[in-house]
């Protein structure tokens, strides 16, 4: 019995490993309607392995009184956004995406619990195998690049795995912050060095990328962590250290290197880091004006894209986004729900701020993840691509499962476990009859879309992510000859 489980644990920790390196890695695989298929497969697998598992002890996440009203009070707002929505079918759709990945966060979290160390390390070779992946095909490309003999490199060619080098800066906001955790915790000269290096390797492929989210959010974790003691400060030394070795060697492969062969480098990042919004402040003020037509239960879960604009499917505001779908009083118990539990983190960082233990190195690293996505959030779409979604999940979960709760927490009624399973279950349902329905037609789709209103694709559920039914409420920005001047959000 005990070898069928250890099988069985095998295999869905390998199916898992999968799901989740396969969108980012496998050319067949990669893009966002690819990515958002394989999050619902990923959520649907740790669905599984919470009803048929070994766990069957009661839950003991979200037993403070104050947590649970707050919940219910916001399912309850949540309930009634999707019901006045004009499209409650969309709207019901990102609210079981919500729940999908809140229920993957609660699981995560009671396997951590569970499993201890064991799982710790499981999490951590996936992201060291991932980010090693990534950075050696950032370097076949380069070294193909200055061997073919072509006098031109585009830098775009070379970050392959996502539809938007602005998602790949998320994953990389979510990870170097990670990757720190061998530089804190590894005592050992040569694996130190090869921490550093993989460390140094993965800040030339977030620079080549140029992603300005990516470096608003690594300085906000930076100004946070360097409040966090001892732990939090050599964080933030190893981070400068490995930038600023990033920022030799790119210049050294994209400067010095490109000139002495005579190859002319093509979107240079340095050409995106600017001061402009990019076009964000359309987006913000749509938003806005949604927020005061709207302010109690907002215009419906995903019912920015209802209101199609030049720009984008979402306002690249994470808090403008929930006021304006959402309502202001949910946007107000998130934020508290938020806060609380990052002012919980910070305190037990900072009590344990000279410990050298494994675990609290760990809590470090991930907080500063946590903080670093919070920040790109503020001008990036973080809570909506589907892969940032999933490491937001990772994240979150992995930070509650090593938290050190006091007092500890007081085991909650099993009908209360079976409540939340049954909403993630029929969560997971409804998502996988969503794409089922779409998936096969989504080509189809995309061209309907292109030929009745123009212009690019807006990625928010699917990557062509504007729900507006033809003839509904199209502002007159919506033409071929108004999208083409504008400026896609960087």
């Amino acid at each position: 019995m005990r070898d069928a489980m250890n099988r069985g644990f095998v295999f869905f920790v390998s199916l898992f490993f999968f799901l989740l390196i396969a969108p980012v890695t496998l050319h067949a695989f990669v893009g966002h309607d690819s990515q958002r298929v394989f999050q619902i497969a990923t959520v649907l697998v740790l669905l599984v392995i919470t009803l048929f598992g070994t766990l069957v002890r009661p839950q003991q996440l979200l037993s403070l009184r104050s947590v649970q009203v707050v919940s219910i009070t916001l399912f309850v707002l949540a309930s009634n956004s999707v019901i006045l929505a004009h499209q409650p079918e969309w709207a019901l759709t990102e609210l079981a995406l919500i729940a999908s990945c809140i229920g993957s966060s609660l699981i995560i979290a009671e396997r951590r619990r569970d499993l201890g160390h064991r799982l710790d390390r499981l999490l951590w070779i996936l992201v060291i195998i991932l980010c090693t992946v990534k950075c050696v095909q950032f370097g076949a490309g380069l070294l193909a690049a200055f061997t073919s003999g072509f006098k031109t490199l585009d830098t775009d060619i070379l970050l392959e795995g996502f539809s938007n080098k602005r998602f790949y800066g998320q994953f990389q906001t979510f990870t170097l912050p990670l990757l720190a955790f061998s530089l804190l915790a590894i005592t050992r000269p040569a694996e130190k060095k090869w921490a550093f290096i993989l460390l140094t390797c993965w800040w030339v492929v977030a620079i080549s990328g140029g992603t300005r989210g990516t470096w608003m959010g690594m300085a906000g974790a930076a100004a946070v962590l360097a409040l966090c003691g001892i732990q939090g400060r050599r964080w933030v030394g190893w981070q400068v250290l490995a930038m600023l070795a990033g920022l030799t060697l790119f210049w050294l492969l994209f400067n010095i290197l490109p000139s002495k062969l005579d190859i002319e480098v093509v979107n240079f990042a340095g050409d995106r880091l600017s001061t402009s919004l990019s076009a964000r402040e359309i987006i913000w003020h749509q938003a806005w004006e949604m927020i005061k037509e709207r302010p109690l239960l907002g215009f419906g879960p995903m019912h920015f894209a209802d209101i199609p604009n030049p720009v984008a499917a979402h306002p690249h505001q994470a808090i403008l986004q929930w006021a304006c779908e959402w309502g202001i009083p949910s946007t107000l118990l998130v934020m508290w729900l938020v806060s609380k539990g990052l002012w919980a983190t910070f305190r037990l960082i900072r009590a344990n701020h000279r410990s050298t233990e494994s675990v609290d190195l760990l809590r470090v690293c991930l907080f500063a993840s946590l903080i670093g996505a919070l920040t790109q959030s503020m001008v990036d779409g973080v809570i909506v691509m589907p892969y940032s979604q999933l490491w937001l999940a990772i994240v979150v979960g992995w930070l509650i499962g090593i938290h050190e709760f006091s007092p500890a927490p007081t085991a909650v009624r099993t009908i209360g476990q079976r409540g939340w399973v049954a909403i993630l279950t029929l969560a997971v349902a409804y998502l996988g009859y969503i794409a089922v329905r779409d998936a096969p037609n989504l080509e189809q789709r995309e061209q309907v879309y292109i030929q009745e209103h123009g212009g690019r694709f807006q990625p928010r559920f699917w990557m062509q992510g504007v729900i507006a039914q033809p003839g509904g409420r199209l502002l007159e920005q919506t033409n071929t000859a108004n999208f083409a001047p504008l400026i896609t959000p960087k």
